[in-house]
């Protein structure tokens, strides 16, 4: 069994000072019975890639080849909404508000829009014939998540949607060719949709109106993941992408106190398990390791998880 835990820490100032006050005590006696896995199978990267760490992680242990930005959950989620997803080129679309700001285009989170789903599939049914003539075939899931199918998106490099929710547009939008039409694609969405009575609506019932999109979750067809042993627990994404660090705290004490236990109980019952903990730049792995016999009657040294957490 693989438990990965996403958004285990972050790098901003008040995610650092969350931290610094966080008391994990289960986290620290598990890790405490688990050795980091060897460096060459840590997943090292920085705060820019187009795919985040838990991203990574998943990719990794179903056996993707682990390609940035091209990893295509958008078909593992298109088939978890009923689609066949079938074939090359699938990528997840996700409605959004884009808010300008002085300096810079920011994406609110698609949560934050309360999209019901006749006003969903209103604006589905508006902005289709937008991809449609390109050939850009577009296909419901659900009010936050509707699907474009096209060869391109197989080699197109995209942002997950976790990297971009509260930042820069600008930092992840790239020159691939097949980019560039997405680009054009979101500024014609951006128009019909700037007075559309739709969002009059909305706005009028003080919603944010739903002016873009963004494109996520592409890449080549892949195999299906093999294994059901791979946990994702994601509790913590929301707090962080709502920049809520007292949640954030409360969130990560709950996983403390409720299934860190069960994953200690596994240890005592033998059976295997791998920890791994995902941050804004990296996924660091850790799991039983032998160890000789002597080594096992010395006391083991507690961790500072705060710490550990600080360098994800």
């Amino acid at each position: 069994m693989q438990f990965v835990i996403a958004h285990a820490s972050a790098l901003s100032p008040a995610a650092t000072q969350a931290l610094s006050g966080l008391a994990l005590p289960n986290l620290e006696r598990l890790l405490a019975r688990l050795s980091p896995v060897a460096p060459a199978a840590e997943d090292l990267g920085d705060e820019l890639s187009l795919s985040a760490p838990h991203e990574r992680a998943l990719a990794q242990a179903w056996g993707w080849p682990v390609a940035d930005g091209l990893l295509p959950l958008a078909t593992l989620s298109a088939r978890a909404d009923g689609l066949a997803a079938e074939g090359e080129g699938w990528g997840l679309i996700s409605p959004t508000h884009w808010h300008l700001g002085t300096e810079q285009v920011s994406l609110a989170n698609p949560a934050e829009l309360d999209l019901d789903e006749p006003t969903a599939r209103a604006l589905f049914d508006v902005l289709r014939p937008l991809f449609e003539e390109d050939g850009w075939r577009l296909h419901w899931g659900a009010p936050t998540r509707w699907y474009v199918q096209h060869p391109q998106l197989a080699s197109l490099p995209t942002a997950s949607l976790d990297r971009v929710i509260g930042r820069n547009v600008d930092w992840w939008l790239n020159d691939h060719p097949a980019a560039k039409q997405i680009r054009r694609l979101q500024a014609e969405v951006q128009m019909l949709l700037y007075t559309h009575p739709l969002n009059d609506e909305r706005e009028a019932r003080g919603q944010l109106p739903v002016n873009s999109f963004w494109l996520s979750g592409t890449g080549p067809a892949l195999p299906p993941p093999a294994t059901d042993t791979v946990t994702l627990d994601e509790r913590l994404r929301g707090p962080v992408l709502a920049d809520d660090w007292a949640a954030w705290a409360e969130a990560w004490q709950a996983l403390d106190a409720t299934r860190i236990p069960e994953l200690l109980a596994r240890l005592d019952q033998g059976q295997p398990l791998r920890l791994t903990l995902c941050g804004e730049r990296h996924a660091r792995h850790w799991a039983p390791q032998p160890q000789p016999w002597w080594r096992r009657l010395l006391p083991r040294a507690r961790p500072h998880a705060a710490a550990l957490l600080q360098e994800l």
